[in-house]
């Protein structure tokens, strides 16, 4: 048993570094009752004043309520009252009445229930205060199907039931902009960039430029337990990239990247400014993505993609997230913005293809030594769904491992100049697409399937019916 647990850690190295404690804390944390959790979050810290409620909607964006620390032991038992209807919202947060779970069905409740670990401090507040991460249960204590977190946790059981374990690790990209600069013209404010001909890309000084503010973010990331490893200047002015350590628990690490979103936008509004995820804030610029790094593990511990037959294993793989790619579209792109991300030379992909130590490709095997071989999934924008986007890409690996295909052989140089199929940058035909999947159907269910698709529908139909300025300026 110990050498197995050896074993793991040494793949887990292999990888970069790890939080050490997703082995330790994480499981302790599970075995303890959550009503014990929070009283001695309360006990530890006698300060708190209120608490943040948090339930990541169906688009990832972040719906609750404030309470008083009172109402923490019941957000760990028996929950705290919230819609089901929660998750028929679109991104503006309106009611999309075509999901069929609003007022039709007399608008029930469901419970929120605390998540283990995740009762946490909120250093950005200027008063003492808390947060809470929760899942959402029905009133009979069932996990709510149309929870995301609830989606993930099926593709979570189906690798647990084979004796696999997914070892996972998100990279997540986004622009500092002046908030009333951006808002107005579009543009990204004084003193947040140089000039265009100084991208500076991968630049100590740029990060120097804004060290308080990362300073804060990795502060409130050890408050909070979130495992950042890596902070870098990113391709754009303006524009960084915080990378999350690999966890050999896909829950944690979507969990922590919803978490890591609203602390990076908490801390900068703390300063004065915007931290955007937006897909595709800037037409000139490359757009913010949300790479995902994937392996997996065996009962032993050992990376099933390591050694000659663990590559085959990983083409498998390769193959079942090629093959899935336009039934998963819209996962990975939810918004209408996030098309214009999809443009050849962008880093963002457009082709369905793999390779090796290749950047221009969806799928990437990057360079690494045997034990820690992985995907890259390079598809997804800043502002997915984590746990759709996770989902997605475990489902996919999964039916490629299942079906045992190879994929084409993979792409060597610039897949942007290679002919191979091309992804559409067509909001409507990734809907349909989505809409039309089978594997999304045994992925999500049917009713998940619908719902989503209908909030994406209406989504697009607001677009397709706004009037832009530069038609108005050009047709006056």
């Amino acid at each position: 048993m110990r050498k197995a647990a050896l074993q793991q850690l040494e793949v887990l190295k292999g990888h970069g570094d790890i939080m050490r404690e997703s082995a330790g804390t994480e499981n302790q944390d599970k075995i303890l009752p959550t009503n014990e959790e929070a009283e001695r979050f309360l006990a530890d810290n006698p300060d708190i004043e209120s608490v943040d409620f948090l339930i990541p909607d169906i688009n990832g964006v972040m719906r609750g309520k404030w309470g008083p620390t009172e109402a923490l032991n019941k957000a760990c038992y028996p929950g705290i009252n919230m819609p089901l209807s929660i998750f028929g919202l679109d991104i503006w947060g309106r009611e999309v009445e075509s999901t069929g779970i609003h007022i039709e069905t007399g608008d029930t409740d469901g419970y929120c229930r605390a998540i283990p670990g995740r009762i946490n401090l909120a250093p950005w507040a200027p008063r003492p205060s808390a947060q809470v991460l929760m899942s959402m249960y029905t009133e009979t204590g069932e996990p709510c199907t149309y929870d995301p977190r609830n989606v993930l946790q099926g593709i979570v059981d189906r690798f647990t039931a084979k004796g696999l374990r997914p070892v996972t690790a998100f990279e997540l990209e986004f622009y500092l902009v002046d908030p009333a600069v951006f808002q107005r013209s579009g543009r990204m404010g004084k003193d947040l960039g140089p000039g265009p001909e100084q991208q500076q890309m991968y630049s100590l000084s740029e990060l120097r430029g804004q060290s308080d503010l990362f300073a804060e973010i990795r502060a409130a990331a050890v408050a909070q337990g979130l495992p950042i490893d890596t902070i870098i200047k990113e391709a754009a002015p303006g524009q960084f990239e915080v990378n999350l350590k690999h966890r050999d628990d896909a829950m944690a690490a979507a969990d922590d990247t919803v978490l890591l979103r609203r602390l990076i936008s908490e801390s900068a509004h703390k300063h004065g400014l915007r931290a955007t995820f937006m897909a595709k804030p800037f037409l000139e610029w490359p757009g913010n993505g949300m790479h995902v790094h994937a392996s997996v593990l065996d009962k032993d511990g050992s990376n099933i993609f390591a050694g000659e037959a663990g590559d085959l294993r990983l083409q498998h793989a390769a193959a079942g997230l090629l093959e899935t790619l336009k039934d998963t579209l819209l996962l990975y792109i939810p918004g209408f913005n996030g098309y214009r991300r999809l443009q050849p030379g962008s880093y963002a992909p457009t082709r369905i293809a793999w390779g090796r130590n290749n950047r221009s490709v969806v799928v990437r095997v990057p360079a690494s030594d045997d034990k820690a071989r992985r995907l890259e999934h390079r598809m997804s924008g800043a502002d997915a769904n984590p746990y759709f986007v996770l989902a997605g890409v475990l489902g996919g690996m999964l039916e490629g491992l299942e079906n045992e295909k190879l994929p084409p052989p993979p792409v060597e140089g610039n897949a942007y100049k290679v002919a191979l199929p091309q992804l559409s940058d067509d909001m409507d035909d990734a809907i349909e697409d989505f809409e039309q999947s089978d594997f999304i159907g045994r992925l999500f269910g049917t009713e998940l399937r619908h719902i989503f698709a209908e909030i994406k529908r209406e989504e697009l139909k607001a677009f397709d019916n706004e009037i832009t300025p530069l038609e108005r300026s050009t047709y006056l």
